[in-house]
């Protein structure tokens, strides 16, 4: 079986800006704080030899060009630059340095104190942190600026803005060069979820497909005594609560959990989408649902969507590279009681564990049973119920040869579903749900929204609005992605 997938902590790039008609008793100092706050933070620092410039920062142009070869002897292992300024930092080293950097910059800058303004304390880091913007901008270099304009090292805010840049980082480098397979082709009665590959690829995003019949030999060559077939039925057997009805399904659930794993080593997928239904419910040799593959799949982060949701897939990569929880493709389902901004959100089963309140159990898909019109033809389906808390949503597809994507924050709250209920589903509540419902619905986009749960921190400052600026940051600005924030935009009401 493939291996539970984690999301690392960006590893840094140090650069210390100065300018030596400025005190340079700082740059020591700010490198060695800077080492101890990422200590903190868990993120690695790759630290530029200071020894390699006279003051042991970055002024001169030919400060920069040291600083660029050295960046390049370390370019695979740099998912960003933290670029501090103990002082007023001189815009032509920095801009040598960083201009072809080509990853997330943070230009983080000291304060003055009052008492320490005579010349040889004052920083002018204020000032400083303006001119390197203005050149930043003028060469068009991206980079990252944060509230308030000054901030001290050793200030424990600080580490809430590592964080929100490590986010930042980790959403932009993930979602460049990742593949997604397409396995099996869309359900003709889904047109919701038709997705341009062109637009992909020109996103940075391999779109890689593959045939159900194929799936279906494959699973059909599998031997009953195959060790990784054993495998993968004792997990699933531990993973959900099974009735004697449902492993009935269990042994073609496996067999193709087999294969799904096989595609995903083989192709170095990062994310899937299937067409999970009718073919493998009507054709009496299959009989079942494989939404608890989906789940665990999710769970062990691959993310994984129903329906051939290519678009949902891609989302549900972006909130969890941001939030290193499991993410979930869900549908926009039901309205709830009579409060516009709650709504049901559900699926079959494709829920990862980690965000439900408990282990699922295996049900038949009742909605495939309904339509197919026999009994035993769809067990798979993982139900249960999504657990309350904090989550962040978004979606994407493709119009006018672009990606684009919308995403909002609200919580799962714990108001109850009637247990008549099929599948797996929570009441989410979201500030101002009647404007996202109106922006999904005027701008095309489709029945699908996925969800990941944001787990609040006070010691690491994550929450919820900073995960969904970070993505929206490194979407707009590092991926160059069309986003829109319905929640936040103005709307005449009635």
């Amino acid at each position: 079986m493939i291996e539970s997938r984690k999301v690392e902590p960006t590893a840094f790039a140090s650069m210390i800006a100065t300018r030596t008609f400025f005190p340079a008793k700082y740059i020591a100092q700010a490198r060695e704080e800077l080492s101890d706050v990422l200590k903190k933070t868990g993120n690695r620092l790759l630290d530029f030899p200071a020894g390699e410039t006279k003051t042991g920062a970055i002024e001169t142009t030919q400060d920069g060009e040291k600083y660029a070869r050295w960046f390049d002897e370390h370019r695979k292992e740099i998912g960003g630059v933290i670029l501090t300024m103990p002082n007023f930092g001189d815009e032509r080293g920095a801009v040598a340095a960083l201009r072809d950097a080509n990853v997330p910059i943070y230009i983080q800058t000291q304060p003055d104190e009052i008492g320490k303004m005579s010349p040889a304390d004052r920083r002018d880091g204020f000032c400083g942190r303006v001119s390197i913007t203005d050149n930043f901008w003028k060469y068009g270099i991206k980079f990252t600026v944060l509230e308030p304009h000054v901030l001290a090292l050793k200030d424990s805010r600080f580490q809430s803005r590592i964080k929100y840049f490590d986010t930042v980082c980790r959403v932009a480098n993930g979602m460049e060069r990742f593949r997604v397979g397409a396995i099996g082709g869309r359900t003709s009665a889904f047109k919701t979820v038709r997705i341009d590959e062109d637009a992909l690829e020109r996103a940075g995003i391999s779109m890689e497909t593959y045939d159900l019949l194929d799936v279906y030999m494959r699973m059909k060559a599998i031997k009953g005594d195959d060790k990784a077939l054993k495998e993968k039925t004792d997990f699933l057997q531990d993973y959900a609560t099974w009735c004697e009805a449902s492993k009935k399904a269990l042994p073609n659930i496996a067999r193709l959990g087999v294969i799904l794993d096989q595609i995903i080593e083989e192709n170095g997928l990062d994310a899937i989408a299937l067409r999970c239904w009718d073919e493998f419910q009507k054709y009496e040799e299959l009989n079942f649902s494989p939404c608890v593959l989906l789940s665990d799949y999710n769970n062990r982060g691959v993310p994984a969507a129903c329906e051939v949701d290519v678009g949902n897939a891609i989302a549900m990569h972006a909130l969890r590279l941001a939030s290193k929880n499991a993410a979930a493709c869900l549908d926009w389902n039901n309205n709830y009681r009579e409060d516009a901004n709650k709504t049901i959100l559900f699926h079959c089963g494709p829920v990862p564990q980690e965000m439900m309140t408990e282990k699922g159990w295996i049900q038949e898909h009742s909605i495939i049973k309904n339509a197919i019109g026999r009994d035993g033809c769809g067990y798979g389906c993982n139900q249960g119920s999504i657990k309350p808390g904090d989550m962040v949503f978004a979606s994407s597809r493709t119009a006018d040869g672009k990606l684009q994507f919308y995403i909002g924050t609200g919580k799962f709250t714990e108001d109850p579903i009637e247990k008549e209920f099929f599948g797996c589903a929570g009441v989410a509540e979201i500030p101002e749900l009647q404007k996202v419902l109106l922006h999904v619905c005027e701008e095309g986009h489709r029945h699908h929204t996925s969800a990941t749960h944001i787990t609040e921190d006070t010691k690491t400052f994550v929450f919820k609005s900073a995960v969904a600026n970070a993505i929206y940051e490194a979407l707009t600005k590092y991926n160059g992605f069309d986003v829109r924030r319905p929640q936040l935009e103005e709307r005449k009401q009635f």
